[in-house]
């Protein structure tokens, strides 16, 4: 018999929607899992939309006050899909009640407040998770398998960019719902925590430290009214970077990110170069990874389209027949399964929070480098 783990949501945006279809799917085609989530409460300031989200999806109890799901005896996990500004004074409340917690991505607003979270939840010695969801692409951890059984050698390059086009608009508001994501007061950064930071995790996890960059990042739109105060203000944070950066095991790369590639509304890719081999992904096509391997007999060699749906390939067992795709959202379903699966062991689901700090400090130093136009150590310790 499965134990119960109640649920408490906070949040009920494009991540509410995620993580909680995640809940409801994962001990259904994850069946041998320890524990089945049960979505006990839920919690966000609009009352009417709160109630509107858990009816829909199955939440027992609403509430309006954070705290009150921190309080709560009949809650054990409590998953944070707040703005970035909340992240740190929930999940260290959280982590003081003994719950376990869960966070969007990026793990806080800077290193700082992440430090301190690190702190809360190892003190209080509660299971964590950062929804780093990329990693979780059956495709993308076939990538890291082939990463770590040598297949590409010594690698040179990491490249990837994420592009999008949302914000391109004068006229668009920065703050309040919806927009908080332009506010720097509640978001900490632009692309780069928002975007960079999945490419940063994977690009970490799929080819170690990055230990320096070089950074240039640019706001196009200087200021814009917000929609708390109807008032003109500075826009704060970064609407376009390009960074470089060195990986501890001496590779170079390319980041790239902005919310002004008109014609994008999410391009991620990736391409990691090797002294064998090659890969390259792409968000638009997740279900296929493209390898190259300088080995094969040249009159057939070139880059083959490997689509990742058979049985022996990750998390696909678990789903279809093979021929047959999933999606973006199974990513969490994944996320999920690995968190509850790891709880009881030894070897914990990553990104927990000591992990996530390390893209953070990342996105951090791309942030000084920015404004110093110098190159800036990263301090990343994985």
């Amino acid at each position: 018999m499965k134990k119960k783990i109640r649920v408490g949501m906070i949040g009920y945006g494009f991540m509410g929607k995620a993580h909680t279809n995640a809940f409801r799917q994962a001990a259904k085609f994850f069946p041998d899992l320890p524990y089945e989530p049960e979505l006990k409460m839920f919690c966000a300031r609009n009352e009417e939309r709160a109630k509107q989200f858990a009816d829909n999806w199955g939440y027992e109890k609403v509430v309006t006050d954070w705290q009150k799901i921190v309080e709560s005896d009949e809650v054990d996990l409590i998953d944070i899909c707040a703005p970035n500004n909340m992240h740190r004074d929930i999940a260290i409340a959280a982590a003081e009640a003994g719950k376990w917690v869960l966070t969007e991505k990026p793990l806080s607003l800077n290193v700082a407040q992440g430090e301190e979270m690190v702190a809360a939840v190892e003190k209080a010695g509660v299971p964590n998770m950062v929804w780093y969801n990329y990693r979780r692409i059956p495709s993308v951890t076939l990538a890291k398998n082939i990463v770590d059984r040598g297949s590409l050698g010594k690698i040179f390059h990491y490249r990837a960019n994420f592009l999008q086009d949302w914000t391109i608009s004068a006229d668009l508001p920065q703050g309040g719902e919806g927009l908080w994501r332009l506010d720097v007061d509640v978001a900490g950064s632009g692309v780069t925590g928002d975007l960079l930071a999945h490419c940063i995790d994977t690009a970490m996890w799929l080819n170690g430290s990055i230990v320096e960059v070089s950074a240039m990042t640019e706001t196009f739109i200087k200021e814009r009214e917000h929609s708390l105060t109807g008032k003109v203000q500075k826009v704060g944070i970064d609407d376009a970077c390009a960074f470089l950066a060195k990986f501890e095991n001496g590779s170079l790369a390319i980041f790239e990110s902005t919310r002004y590639a008109r014609g994008h509304k999410a391009l991620y890719t990736f391409e990691i170069n090797g002294e064998k081999s090659s890969i390259s992904w792409d968000l638009h096509d997740l279900h296929r990874l493209k390898y190259f391997d300088h080995s094969d007999e040249s009159i057939v060699r070139g880059w083959r389209d490997i689509h990742v749906t058979d049985g022996d390939q990750p998390y696909m067992d678990k789903w279809w027949v093979p021929g047959l795709n999933i999606g973006f959202e199974h990513s969490f379903t994944h996320g999920v399964a690995d968190f509850l699966a790891s709880v009881d062991s030894e070897n914990k689901a990553q990104p927990d929070f000591r992990n996530a700090l390390q893209t953070q400090k990342v996105c951090e130093a791309v942030i000084n480098s920015g404004k110093s136009r110098q190159w800036e150590k990263t301090k990343v310790e994985l």
